[in-house]
């Protein structure tokens, strides 16, 4: 059973299949018909919902999520908004009466999830006020696609929000919400979930029943996995749930760096990449939406092991490690020795990722990431290079080169790595590494780009890595001489 609040209101699902998504719940079971399907993938955002799980501090945080690709069983102990509990009666919420005075809306389809976004941001802005910067909206927006109306009204509608009444759902009335939503999470938490989809707790419980059901299949953000029952119509009826596993949650600082849980979501992620790896942050917006963000973590990237998932070159150049476990215990292993083949990974049957290993960068480490795509925003990669360098008395030192969709796994690039290493960072350098990549990498042929294209492309970013370093070196023999 899955037992939750839906705009205020305590709703009790019976016989709900594992791979019932939040969508078909809305749609099929309740009749909630506002939230909308388009793409099926998380990638067009007409299906955006709001869901709110306490914090730390009791209240109620919304985030915004695919209710297309979200699993249905996730909104055990918590409360979803959807567009239909915004209104006050009569009176709109300000972010349907901004869209509504700023002609936001033409066809319609996509706006109740334009409007969802709009909510999520209302709630931040009402918790905490701030600025909204053009990156901001793009942040919010970039999930949320518009084909008829274009958004400079939509960028307007977000932009004018506070000029509105500060008009509350009923349901935001209700001071016991927040306390109830909070009480039926406990009472879920101490449950015995059952039947094809199970949610444990701890480590030794997942444990357990990965010891008992080798072959279910895991789920945390469920961004991908869900595109198998939404695209290729595949049945996901046997799911273990690894949201609410303490350990997997766990974000562990040490003095050699950190240990992330494999069920850490990006979001949670940003202020640590934002602080120590820019590079990688400034990634995490190329490659997915809000949306996809408050959802998606690092271990379920890991553990799909696709050739075009954008974060394992990165943690490749980075030298990261992987910590799996299982009912035989826990080893680590580089991450470089994880990825086997296409899709092969080094999990056993009964094993999970437990944790990523990030090292802390020394002070004289760079880390750069370029990504190559048909769309800047939410798409898949054709190239993606993350490199990885230290320049030490004129010369390379500990370059890592990593790319992805160059091979049948994310890899680096060994022989462009000797070709570089202890070499000053010159043309003929450069030059001698780019031509090592053609025994580095036989790319593939597909939609996203051909096989010369891929080889071309991966070069031209290591010309722009040597130009990188030469404005990099220019910078700091300016900024000694000018000392």
């Amino acid at each position: 059973m899955i037992d939750f609040y839906l705009n205020g209101k305590r709703q009790r699902c019976d016989d709900v299949p594992a791979d019932t998504s939040i969508l078909e719940l809305l749609r099929t079971r309740l009749g909630q018909t506002g939230t909308k399907e388009g793409c099926a993938s998380g990638d067009c955002g007409a299906c955006t919902v709001a869901i709110g799980e306490p914090g730390d501090d009791g209240a109620l945080r919304y985030q915004a999520a695919n209710g297309c690709i979200t699993p249905a069983h996730q909104l055990d102990g918590c409360h979803l908004v959807t567009v239909e509990g915004l209104a006050r009666g009569d009176a709109l919420h300000p972010a349907q009466a901004a869209m509504v005075e700023c002609h936001g809306s033409q066809c319609g389809f996509c706006t109740p999830g334009i409007v969802m976004s709009l909510f999520t941001l209302h709630e931040e802005q009402r918790r905490a006020p701030a600025p909204l910067s053009q990156q901001r909206l793009e942040e919010v927006l970039g999930g949320n696609l518009c084909r008829c109306t274009g958004y400079r009204p939509i960028r307007d509608a977000a932009l004018s929000m506070s000029d509105y009444p500060d008009t509350h759902p009923l349901w935001a009335d209700d001071p016991d919400l927040a306390s109830n939503v909070a009480r039926l999470r406990a009472a879920k938490a101490a449950s015995n979930n059952g039947g094809h989809y199970v949610a444990p707790r701890d480590l030794a419980a997942l444990r357990k029943l990965k010891a008992e059901r080798p072959e279910a299949r895991l789920v945390a953000g469920a961004t991908d996995l869900w595109l198998e029952t939404t695209q290729q119509l595949k049945a996901l009826d046997d799911l273990i749930d690894v949201r609410q596993v303490a350990e997997l949650n766990a974000i562990e600082e040490t003095p050699q760096g950190w240990w992330v849980g494999a069920a850490v979501t990006y979001s949670r992620l940003e202020p640590l990449f934002g602080q120590h790896y820019p590079a990688f942050a400034h990634l995490l917006h190329r490659f997915a939406s809000k949306q996809i963000r408050n959802r998606g973590t690092l271990g379920g990237n890991v553990a799909n092991a696709s050739p075009i998932g954008d974060s394992p070159p990165v943690l490749l150049a980075l030298d990261a490690r992987v910590s799996l476990d299982g009912p035989n215990g826990e080893r680590e292993l580089p991450l470089g020795d994880f990825f086997l083949d296409y899709k092969q990974t080094a999990l056993a049957a009964n094993e999970f990722i437990r944790a990523i290993f990030l090292p802390r960068p020394s002070e004289t480490q760079n880390l750069k990431v370029w990504k190559l795509s048909k769309r800047r925003e939410d798409d898949i990669s054709a190239v993606l290079g993350a490199f990885a360098w230290r320049l030490e008395g004129g010369v390379i030192r500990d370059v890592r080169l990593a790319f992805g969709g160059m091979a049948a796994i994310p890899k680096r690039a060994t022989a462009a790595e000797a070709a570089l290493e202890g070499q000053a960072p010159s043309a003929d350098a450069f030059a001698a590494a780019r031509a090592a990549l053609a025994g580095d990498f036989q790319p593939m042929s597909d939609v996203r780009g051909s096989a010369e294209y891929r080889q071309v492309a991966a070069g031209n970013l290591l010309e722009r890595l040597r130009l990188m370093i030469d404005t990099i070196d220019a910078e700091v023999t300016l900024h000694a001489y000018a000392h």
